[in-house]
């Protein structure tokens, strides 16, 4: 049976199916997941959340050194308390970015000395400073020393100016942190003449870089890299050199960032050949390179990092149909047989796949295997993307060859799917639930007084993603409107994604109408860029047949990317499988049943865990049922609460991701259920208003607050405070959703570099300690975002106080509590 994916627009002549093949029985080592990395991923302690990052696995960030002008914030030592707090590896620290200007002011060698004296003073004090690498150079062969020039003779002469600063920076960053790892020589491509002769002088000289770092940020790098690659190992024989650890500290371009299928053709090639690899930082810092929205939000592109973090074993051997050819389809497997699982992520193209995996050990799988397909679509920078719907849930006979196919029909080019193989066992998995859905391209509907741009291709790669690589802007004019018509099956409510961008520096609208009636207007949350891709959700009500669906002007200007209706199915339900979960402990697998999720049941013993990522689509009470042989216990937000198997409890979880453990004496587990819409019964909530202000700190009128006015001036001084009475109900663990705004922005003169800032306040309740909370800059002064943070509330009266003695804290709208366990 194949994975049917929904419509995407008219169809198209399809070619046969395109088949990948994975080969269980060629093992390609231990999954390194080396690919997850980001440059400037991390702009402060909390941004992004400590959710977002720790069920990633991230092996290593690149950063800048602690008060480092290059940017206004993601200093490396600052960064990370939160990326060691949530498992991240290691730290490579760009040492010349302690300059504030780009390219780097080019001051000698003497005056860059003094400056590395101090970083690598500051970074070997640290006590985790063994988790960090220096990087002295960045891309030397553009910036100071221009090691790209053709003439030979100006090459030997640029050259050896920039070996013998390699080797007294070198010398310098050992006799200060003698067991420093340095890496380099960091060209801004790869370049054969520079390497051959870097290795030969950093071998005579004794000063070989503990690891071998170099950027891929073409779009040629998904054809070419591969040939780099085993250049560059070749080069190491000629040298006489031992292998080094490579990373590949940027890659990727505009186009490829946060779009699924782009991300898994990079992935795949790098960790086929075991490099770790940054993403790169051509926007903003602190959402892992285009992966997080806001602060806790999970994009496509998330969900891909999150498949790959969850490959366990060794990785496998996969034969693509074009290998290294740009925009194709690709992929990755891995096989773990102590868990009997084989996964395979794989995108990049339209049209039909077969993926068939070979050499599909009975021994571990038998003779029957269930195969779970799932999708994690492109939701655009800015776009949330609830967990991947699986597509289909199938038993798959092993042929007598060993090799079990899986049909794939329908792929869209910007989507990375997953396939779980686990042993068949006895019964029949619950059939995947896809409703009806269908995209429609804004430059293909009828446009009025707006005009078609092309966006990221393979020409213009740092050029922004859009779907289609069109979308219609210049949506300014009074009668600007984009008509799209669209047919639906059935009568009922529709959900409307409208993937958008919105530069007007504040909230946007437009006019939504269905077949003429009266329109109802759209708010548009303020986005980096109008090419900075987000997306808002409507619901509309239509009949079986053909629609025309209007977006006009309204308040400021909207570009329009691509419109996806989906039949609404009522509240949104998500089974979380265990088998596939995060693990502690030495849980064990048992396969002898394919009921419902497909994929066995986890079974938990004392000192086991099971941890699950949960996605809430906003802030609320959400129904959450395991479904267990026995009673487990459940951790979030700081709070544990026992759940009987099958009976549902009413937990608080926060927009974006929530991390949920699950622990139990002994149960068998087949899947965490979640369902709701976030409710906010129950809830407690206080205005601004309601707060009593002093030292400054004063009401503002805005239209965008929730009552007409906001806390602002709060903070930047210790007696600059804003205090709340909370009533609680009953005493217990909450979480406070605090509603906020600010657009802290420091322009470094980087064309690319949106240097936005993040604002702190220091939050008390009752007599505890005041805790620092970070707030995420919000693009624009009213557009208001959620924050929230766990806290303990007796019974009755409690006094909240937010504040900042040294510096300036968000603008508050309102809070909102909720008991965990509601």
């Amino acid at each position: 049976m194949a994975a049917t994916l929904p419509a995407a627009g008219p169809a198209t002549a399809a070619a046969g199916p395109q088949r990948l093949t994975v080969d269980l029985g060629a093992s390609e080592g231990p999954v390194m997941l080396g690919a997850n990395g980001s440059l400037y991923g991390l702009s402060d302690d909390g941004v992004p959340s400590d959710a977002v990052m720790e069920p990633l696995k991230i092996t290593s960030i690149s950063q800048k050194p602690e008060g480092g002008a290059q940017h206004p914030n993601g200093d490396a030592l600052t960064v990370s308390k939160s990326f060691f707090r949530t498992g991240g590896g290691e730290i490579n620290v760009m040492m010349q970015d302690i300059y504030a200007k780009w390219p780097y002011e080019d001051l000698g060698i003497d005056d860059y000395l003094p400056k590395v004296d101090k970083i690598v003073k500051e970074i070997s004090a640290d006590p985790n400073s063994d988790r960090f690498v220096y990087i002295p150079f960045n891309e030397p062969d553009q910036i100071w020393y221009k090691l790209d020039v053709k003439d030979q003779a100006q090459y030997e002469k640029n050259r050896d100016r920039f070996f013998e600063d390699w080797k007294t920076v070198y010398q310098r960053i050992r006799a200060i942190d003698p067991d420093a790892r340095i890496a380099g020589p960091n060209e801004a491509a790869y370049h054969t003449r520079l390497l051959k002769d870097f290795l030969a002088f950093t071998k005579r000289e004794d000063v070989v870089p503990q690891v071998m770092t170099w950027h891929e940020l073409g779009s040629g790098s998904l054809r070419d890299f591969q040939a780099h690659y085993d250049d560059y190992r070749e080069l190491e024989r000629e040298a006489g050199i031992t292998p080094l650890k490579i990373n590949i500290d940027e890659y990727a371009n505009r186009r490829d960032l946060s779009v699924p299928g782009q991300l898994v053709q990079w992935v795949s090639m790098f960790e086929r050949n075991k490099v770790f690899a940054n993403m790169a930082y051509w926007d903003a810092a602190g959402n892992l390179s285009g992966h997080v929205v806001r602060s806790n939000i999970p994009n496509g592109g998330w969900w891909l990092f999150r498949w790959y973090a969850g490959l366990t074993g060794n990785t496998v051997k996969v034969t693509p149909p074009q290998p290294n050819t740009v925009d194709t389809l690709q992929g990755l497997a891995s096989l773990d047989a102590s868990r009997r699982q084989a996964q395979v992520l794989l995108g990049g193209a339209d049209g039909d796949a077969d993926v068939v995996v070979k050499n599909v050990p009975r021994s571990v799988f038998g003779r029957t295997v269930t195969a779970t397909v799932a999708e994690a679509a492109w939701s655009g920078y800015e776009g949330q993307h609830a967990a991947p719907r699986v597509l289909a849930r199938t038993k798959v006979k092993v042929a007598d060859d060993g090799s079990a196919t899986v049909p794939l029909r329908g792929l869209h080019k910007m989507s990375a799917y997953r396939i779980v193989l686990t042993p068949g066992g006895s019964g029949t998995p619950a059939a995947a639930s896809v409703p009806w859905s269908a995209s429609y391209e804004a430059e293909d509907a009828a446009v009025t007084d707006g005009k078609v741009y092309t966006q990221g291709t393979v020409s213009n790669a740092n050029g922004y993603a859009a779907s289609g690589t069109k979308d219609v802007g210049s949506l300014n004019q009074p009668g600007s409107k984009v008509a799209f018509t669209v047919d639906v099956p059935e009568d009922g409510a529709y959900d409307l994604a409208i993937l958008y961008g919105n530069q007007s520096g504040g909230p946007a609208t437009q006019k939504l109408s269905v077949d003429g009636a009266e329109p109802v207007t759209v708010t548009y949350p303020s986005t980096e860029n109008w090419t900075y891709r987000a997306k808002k959700d409507v619901r509309v009500q239509l009949k079986s047949g053909t629609h025309q669906l209007v977006l006009a002007k309204g308040d400021a200007e909207v570009t329009l990317d691509r419109i996806d209706l989906t039949s609404d199915t009522g509240a949104a339900s998500t089974s979380y499988e265990a088998t596939l979960a995060d693990i502690g402990g030495r849980p064990s697998y048992d396969y002898s049943s394919s009921a419902g999720v497909g994929t066995g049941a986890l079974v938990l013993r004392p000192g086991d865990k099971a941890v699950f990522d949960v996605y809430a689509p906003r802030d609320g009470y959400y129904t959450v049922t395991p479904r267990t042989s026995a009673a487990v216990r459940l951790a979030v937000h700081g709070e544990k609460v026992t759940a009987a198997p099958g009976r549902p409890l009413r937990l608080y979880l926060v927009a974006g991701n929530n991390r949920v453990a699950m622990t139990s004496g002994h149960a068998a587990v087949r899947s965490l259920d979640v369902s709701g819409d976030g409710s906010a019964s129950g809830t407690l909530s206080y205005e601004g208003a309601s707060a009593r202000l002093a030292g400054g700190a004063k009401l503002v009128d805005s239209p965008h607050a929730s009552a007409g006015s906001y806390i602002g001036w709060l903070g930047n001084s210790p007696s600059s405070t804003a205090e709340f009475t909370v009533t609680a109900p009953r005493s217990g663990r909450y979480v406070m959703v605090v509603h906020y705004a600010h657009n802290d922005r420091r322009d470094n003169g980087h064309a690319y570099n949106t240097d936005i800032m993040s604002r702190t306040a220091d939050i008390a309740v009752g007599g505890a300690a005041p805790q620092k909370v970070t707030f995420k800059n919000t693009w624009s002064w009213d557009d208001y975002w959620t924050v929230g943070v766990p806290v303990d509330l007796a019974k009755g009266a409690n006094k909240v106080t937010f504040g900042n003695a040294t510096a300036w804290a968000p603008n508050i709208d309102r809070i909102e509590l909720g008991r965990v366990v509601g």
